[in-house]
């Protein structure tokens, strides 16, 4: 039963022994032990402090290149349009210089046309015309050889020159 009930002596010597241990823990390992919890916790303050931060500059930086990322996306876009109005502005005037090409090309092919439509009609003409005094001559050299024939030629000629 002396287990169940200690005895005044071995009360005093545990006390004591335990104030001893307390005394000698606070002198020498409670300040440490203490410090050293207090380190760690700054330490994993600053930890996740310094998470924090670049979960923070993360998010910054996730959305700075979205937003570099849309606005190289639309100045693409921009681009793509203003070098579509290009080509269609060039395919335009392309179109439209060669349209007025081809009817200033027509125009001088049709001026050609009738130059050389009007001297191959003067040329018939005066084919023509000179075929028509040869025939005339020859007949006239043949009607004419004789002086009564000569004579009767000239009273027609006179007869025509009146009724007109």
């Amino acid at each position: 039963m002396e287990l169940i009930t200690p005895g005044l002596g071995l009360v005093f010597w545990m006390t004591l022994a335990f104030l001893l241990l307390v005394y000698v823990l606070g002198k020498f390992a409670w300040k440490p032990i203490l410090q050293m919890l207090k380190e760690r916790e700054t330490s994993i303050h600053e930890a996740l402090s310094s998470a924090s931060k670049a979960r923070e500059e993360m998010k910054q930086l996730q959305f700075s290149n979205e937003q570099l990322l849309q606005e190289a996306k639309n100045e693409r876009d921009a681009l793509m349009n203003e070098a579509r109005k290009v080509r269609d502005r060039l395919i335009e005037e392309a179109r439209v210089k060669a349209t007025e090409e081809a009817s200033r090309i027509v125009e001088g092919a049709k001026a050609s046309i009738q130059n050389e439509k009007m001297a191959a009609i003067t040329e018939l003409k005066n084919q023509i015309a000179e075929s028509s005094l040869n025939l005339a001559k020859f007949i006239l050299k043949r009607e004419l050889s004789d002086p009564k024939k000569q004579e009767e030629y000239v009273q027609e000629l006179l007869k025509e020159v009146k009724f007109n």
